[in-house]
């Protein structure tokens, strides 16, 4: 039995779309936790000055944000393992570091169908989409 799966990702959420004999069977979504505005505790000027130092809170922000997106992709690929096919697409660039996540795990970057971009869709479009491109392409 084939289970295929659509994944629409941006840096807010994931929605796994999960189609079986050509009819979607359930909608799941992994919630990140990226921040994407944030402002660190103490945190008043762009700069602290101490001295003939400069600091400034890029570093830390920066450090923060690698490790937030590392463990979003991490809650998706652990998903994927239980899809034959899946098809990843969305309007953000977040697809793209999860292709390259995926191709470091063996066997699970044949099973990736495919990347495309794609605009904002309600729920209902995501899984028509879906179910056009496995009809189509599967």
């Amino acid at each position: 039995m084939n289970k295929f799966a659509g994944i629409w990702m941006d840096t807010k959420n994931a929605i796994f779309i999960t189609v079986e004999k050509n009819k979607p069977t359930t909608v799941k979504t992994i919630d990140s936790t990226i921040e994407t505005r944030e402002r660190v505790k103490g945190e008043t000027k762009k700069y602290g000055r101490f001295g003939n130092q400069f600091l400034n809170f890029e570093k830390k922000r920066r450090s923060k944000r690698v490790e937030q997106i590392t463990l979003f992709l991490k809650k998706i690929i652990k998903e994927l393992n239980s899809y034959d096919k899946f098809v990843i697409f969305g309007p953000s660039k977040m697809k793209k570091l999860l292709e390259k996540e995926i191709f470091l795990i063996p066997n699970l970057g044949s099973k990736l169908e495919g990347i495309h971009t794609s605009d904002r869709l309600t729920k209902n479009q995501k899984v028509a989409w879906v179910l056009d491109y496995f009809k189509t392409n599967v």
